[in-house]
């Protein structure tokens, strides 16, 4: 029987970063609020200083701080009040000594002043003094110009995803217009004759598609644009053909099932058949994962993975493989893990790097977090809906031990 010959992960990542070296990202202008969840094509620099005018964190009077010196509950100071700031004007005043102007949260601190006491610790004494009973520091509830966000200073990087508070930075630097990379265009290919569509009833021997709607939704979580999905049965000739077809419209086949070495598995030689670039690995030293295969077609330049026909298999090799390389090319940042304490022991697998399905809790010493492993075989797609994240062990660790703190690399968390 002929074995795969496999790569380790990262020989992987170098064949195909190699190969896609010459691929240059496409950009385009997004307005502010359709951007939400693509992935910055450029550096953002503060046009403007955030805030442009100080101002106050309090309801309250700007005061000089240095008037307000002794001030206690029990002797407090007494300064004249000039005026009110209006909330959205300008302050026209130059405060002098012995002087304060109410101000409101968020409104301008008038020249002069340095600090701003909150109004719980004022009271009118007279008709045009107010009681202070706090000594304020300087600088005290007050925001200066600039002290968010200074002109010229880089606030995002490109390859940052943007979230909703990305999109507040942008809003209040007055960028409507965002510079965003073009999504992937993706086509999916399940393949296997014993796969129905999860509307019917399967018969004995057949099985729900699963693998196209849940990559899918992996596809779609990073914008990219579905631009077909297939299921087929296992005829060599109906699945190249397919695949030539996705080839000239997609950034990305991906083609789920009969990437193995079995008698109806024929990926590797649609591969083969319709890469230009042949194919760069088949088979990873992952566990689970091992029946992976990744070409690359100069002519069209598409991106071509055989992905394993289980779904945790080919879910997670999706996160590792095609998400990885969304990253490297837009120079985003891999996520960093998240630690927790191993709730149990976990074998290794010898010659393999193994990702180990966890949950987690809040049963962690000192109050932080517990990984919990989920077991199951790669066929079983409750382990990954269960699942926060996965724990990688290495090629030649033995295992990992109940207590060891561990790097948890999250996954789309679940919310309760």
């Amino acid at each position: 029987m002929e074995l795969l010959k496999v790569d380790t992960l990262e020989e992987a990542r170098q064949k195909v970063k190699a190969a896609l070296a010459d691929i240059q990202m496409k950009k385009e202008k997004l307005p502010l609020l359709e951007s939400g969840g693509y992935t910055l094509a450029e550096d953002i620099f503060a046009p403007v200083p955030v805030p442009a005018f100080c101002r106050s964190t309090v309801d309250g009077y700007a005061v000089k701080a240095s008037n307000t010196g002794g001030a206690t509950e029990s002797l407090p100071v007494l300064l004249k009040c000039i005026g009110e700031v209006k909330m959205g004007e300008r302050a026209d005043f130059t405060l002098q000594d012995g002087q304060c102007v109410y101000v409101p949260t968020g409104g301008m601190i008038p020249e002069g002043a340095d600090a701003c006491v909150m109004i719980e610790y004022c009271e009118e004494f007279s008709d045009l003094e107010i009681a202070v009973y706090h000594t304020a520091a300087l600088k005290e509830n007050v925001v200066y110009i600039g002290e968010d966000m200074e002109s010229g200073e880089k606030v995002l990087s490109r390859g940052e995803r943007i979230r909703p508070q990305t999109v507040g930075v942008l809003a209040s630097l007055g960028i409507t217009e965002v510079p965003v990379y073009v999504p992937w265009n993706l086509t999916i290919i399940s393949t296997g004759d014993e796969l129905v569509s999860p509307v019917a009833d399967p018969l004995p021997g057949q099985v729900r598609d699963i693998n196209t709607y849940g990559i899918c939704a992996q596809a779609q979580s990073l914008h990219f644009k579905i631009i077909g999905s297939f299921v087929l049965k296992d005829s060599r000739e109906l699945i190249e053909s397919r695949v030539k077809r996705a080839m000239c419209e997609s950034d990305i086949v991906v083609i789920s099932g009969g990437s193995s070495k079995g008698k109806m598995d024929a990926t590797a030689e649609v591969i083969e058949n319709a890469a230009a670039g042949g194919i760069l690995t088949h088979g990873l030293a992952l566990k689970p994962g091992k029946p992976t295969i990744l070409g690359y077609d100069k002519t069209s330049q598409t991106f071509l993975a055989g992905l394993p026909g289980h779904p945790a298999a080919a879910m997670l090799v999706f996160e590792l493989l095609i998400k990885w390389l969304w990253t490297e090319k837009t120079g985003g940042r891999e996520a960093i893990p998240f630690r927790a304490e191993l709730s149990t022991n976990i074998p290794g697998a010898p010659g393999k790097r193994t990702c180990q399905l966890v949950s987690l809790n809040a049963a962690g010493r000192d109050g932080g977090y517990q990984a919990v492993p989920i077991w199951g075989k790669s066929g079983l797609i409750h382990t990954l809906a269960a699942a926060d994240g996965y724990v990688m062990l290495e090629e030649d660790a033995e295992g990992l031990k109940k207590g060891e703190t561990v790097s948890v690399y999250l996954l789309e968390r679940r919310q309760y």
